[in-house]
């Protein structure tokens, strides 16, 4: 009786110990620094509702928008840490990383659309480079999509010579740096969170950024002039830490790459019409002057920029241009 007994009560510990640890998901802390009605917002709360959805609740998916845990410099060391587990920083992040090759993405006018972007993000130079996040403790998951940039000032900006002397606000980027030298503007590094601010006090007097980013962050308000220059291009690598996403169980991570692989299909297919839709409002708003350039302006523009492509070999390296190019070459596009 006694052993029975006793028999019992192990037998009920190990039922609510399984019970106990069935409840308790796996948490994926998943921090960004842009708004949740921003491409790469809506695309994260996408994630988060497919992967909760087919784990049946096994993993949670905590989303941190807007910086609210950590800025644009902290959040890759955080990851590292295993503070946090996912994030989709912008391309321009991995250089000071110290994957360099991730720079190709800023250099001015190398992608003549999106299908070429296509072409790179989701082929073998792609792959390749969300490859060699490895070697930090990082797994590239995916490419997240936003748009194509525009200048904006507190002065008409037409020509390349309009942006001298301005004090123009960029991502830590020796590419983007020299982007904005090569247009006589002295760039100022600063983290997304603190740039309406900036704009609005006159610590710069101007910046880069998609329109969905601009509007988002309502930057229109404290601006008064914009190029639709369409001259760089801005997106996201989703990661997460490699320790942790190789120690999920597999059936478990499989699920979490098509839930992911979806909610990519979803970014990208977005991030056209939220461009458009920013853009528009902002014009609607009447707060911000939007100038369209025609032909031979971006020919100027593309004069002015394009060396910076040969400049930035040594850093970039000159293999992943050239193979960039030859990417936009098998689609009729010439740099």
């Amino acid at each position: 009786m006694k052993f029975r007994t006793l028999l019992g009560c192990v037998v009920a510990g190990v039922l609510a110990s399984s019970a106990a640890l069935a409840a308790d998901p796996i948490v994926i802390k998943f921090s960004h620094v842009v708004a949740p009605d921003t491409p790469k917002g809506k695309a994260a709360e996408m994630f988060k509702k497919l992967a909760e959805e087919r784990t049946k609740g096994a993993v949670k998916v905590e989303v941190y928008p807007n910086s609210q845990l950590y800025k644009d410099k902290e959040e890759m060391e955080a990851l590292q840490l295993g503070a946090v587990q996912m994030l989709a920083p912008s391309l321009a992040k991995f250089g000071p990383l110290g994957v360099k090759e991730f720079e190709v993405f800023d250099l001015p006018y190398i992608f003549p659309n999106r299908e070429v972007l296509r072409a790179v993000t989701e082929g073998p130079v792609g792959q390749g480079l969300l490859k060699k996040l490895e070697k930090k403790g990082i797994t590239g998951l995916a490419f997240w999509d936003n748009g194509f940039k525009i200048m904006s000032a507190n002065k008409p900006l037409k020509a390349p010579e309009d942006m001298k002397g301005l004090k123009v606000r960029i991502q830590s980027s020796k590419v983007l740096d020299a982007q904005m030298r090569a247009l006589g503007a002295l760039p100022q590094t600063m983290a997304f969170s603190e740039v309406y601010q900036a704009l609005q006090t006159g610590v710069v007097d101007g910046t880069e950024n998609p329109p969905s980013n601009m509007y988002t962050q309502k930057m229109h308000e404290v601006q008064k002039h914009a190029i639709v220059s369409r001259h760089g291009y801005l997106g996201y690598a989703v990661i997460v830490n490699k320790k942790f996403w190789d120690g999920l169980p597999a059936d478990t991570r499989a699920i979490l790459e098509g839930a992911m692989n979806e909610a990519s299909r979803f970014a990208n297919a977005i991030a056209q019409q939220e461009n458009d839709d920013a853009l528009a409002a902002m014009k609607a708003s009447g707060k911000t002057e939007f100038y369209e350039p025609t032909k031979e302006d971006i020919a100027a523009w593309r004069k002015a920029l394009l060396p910076v492509h040969a400049e930035m070999e040594s850093r970039v390296g000159k293999e992943i241009i050239q193979a960039v190019y030859k990417e936009s070459e098998k689609l009729g596009f010439k740099n």
